[in-house]
C-alpha cells in the first residue's frame, strides 16, 4: 500500500471511531449497523480490501480473535494500529471503581492484548513489522476531569517503550501518537453532551488556539501512515506530542 492510500484509510478509520460510551442521541445502534457495513466498503472501493471485526474491548478473547480472524482472512500481518478508546469523565474524588477498571480494561489492557498477539505472529513470519498506538497528551498527566482516562493512557504510554525495547531486535518498532485536541464528531458530542458546550464551540476553540484550528484526524492520518510504513526507518520507541501546546512550556 503506498502512503497516500494508507492515509485515505486511516483518515476515515480515525474519523469513523465508534463511541463506546455515547452521550444520548450521538449514535443509534441501527446507524452503527449501517457504519460497520459501509465503511469496509468505501475502503474496499479505494483499493485497499477491509473487513470489520466487531469487538468488544472489555472482552480479552475477543480483543486476541480480533487479531487472528485478520490473519486468517489476510493471510499475513504487516502492522497494528491501536486507536480505539474511552474518554469518559471522571474526577479523582468522584470516578468509580468499576469506571476505573473499564478505562483500563479498554484503554491499556486490550491494547496489551492485541500487541501480543500481533507480536507473536509477526516474529514468526520474520520480515518484522510497525505497531502505532494511539495515545494521548494527557498521558502527560491530564485534566483533573480525565483522571481514570489520563492514568489508563499514561499506562499504553510505558506499554509502548517497553515493547519498542523488547521488540527492536525481531525488527518491529513500536511508537505512540500523543494527540491533542482533536476535531472528531466523537469530541463534538462529548463537549455539548458533557461539557454543556455550545454548537459553536468548535469555532471559539479554534479561534483560541496557537494554529487556529484543532489537530485534524487527516492530519493524524499521515503520520500514521508513515510510521506504518518503512519510510518511518528505524524510528521505535518514540511517544510523539501531536499538539500545538508544549509540555514543560509555559508563561
Amino acid at each position: 500500500m503506498s502512503l497516500p492510500e494508507a492515509h485515505k484509510v486511516w483518515a476515515k478509520l480515525l474519523r469513523a471511531k465508534w463511541w463506546p460510551n455515547k452521550p444520548q442521541g450521538f449514535q443509534s445502534a441501527d446507524a452503527m449497523l449501517s457504519g460497520e457495513r459501509r465503511l469496509p466498503r468505501q475502503l474496499t472501493g479505494l483499493g485497499t480490501p477491509t473487513i470489520f471485526v466487531r469487538t468488544e474491548l472489555e472482552n480479552s478473547d475477543e480483543c486476541r480473535n480480533l487479531i487472528r480472524h485478520s490473519v486468517e482472512h489476510f493471510g499475513r500481518l504487516d502492522g497494528l494500529v491501536n486507536s480505539a478508546a474511552i474518554t469518559t469523565r471522571g474526577t479523582l474524588e468522584e470516578s468509580s471503581v468499576e469506571l476505573w477498571d473499564q478505562h483500563m480494561a479498554v484503554n491499556a489492557r486490550a491494547p496489551f492484548l492485541t500487541m501480543q498477539e500481533a507480536v507473536i505472529i509477526m516474529q514468526k513470519q520474520g520480515w518484522g513489522g510497525s505497531i502505532v498506538n494511539i495515545i494521548t497528551k494527557s498521558a502527560h498527566g491530564g485534566q483533573p476531569f480525565l483522571t481514570p482516562y489520563s492514568s489508563s493512557k499514561g499506562a499504553l504510554a510505558t506499554l509502548t517503550k517497553n515493547a519498542a525495547y523488547s521488540q527492536r531486535w525481531h525488527k518491529i518498532r513500536v511508537n505512540g501518537i500523543m494527540v491533542g485536541w482533536m476535531d472528531t464528531p466523537a469530541e463534538d458530542a462529548i463537549q455539548r453532551e458533557a461539557h454543556g458546550a455550545e454548537l459553536d464551540w468548535l469555532e471559539t476553540a479554534e479561534s483560541q488556539s496557537p494554529m487556529g484550528k484543532l489537530a485534524n484526524p487527516d492530519e493524524v492520518a499521515e503520520l500514521v501512515a508513515l510510521l506504518l510504513s518503512d519510510r518511518g526507518g528505524v524510528m521505535t520507541g518514540s511517544l510523539i506530542d501531536y499538539d500545538q501546546e508544549i509540555v514543560g512550556a509555559s508563561d
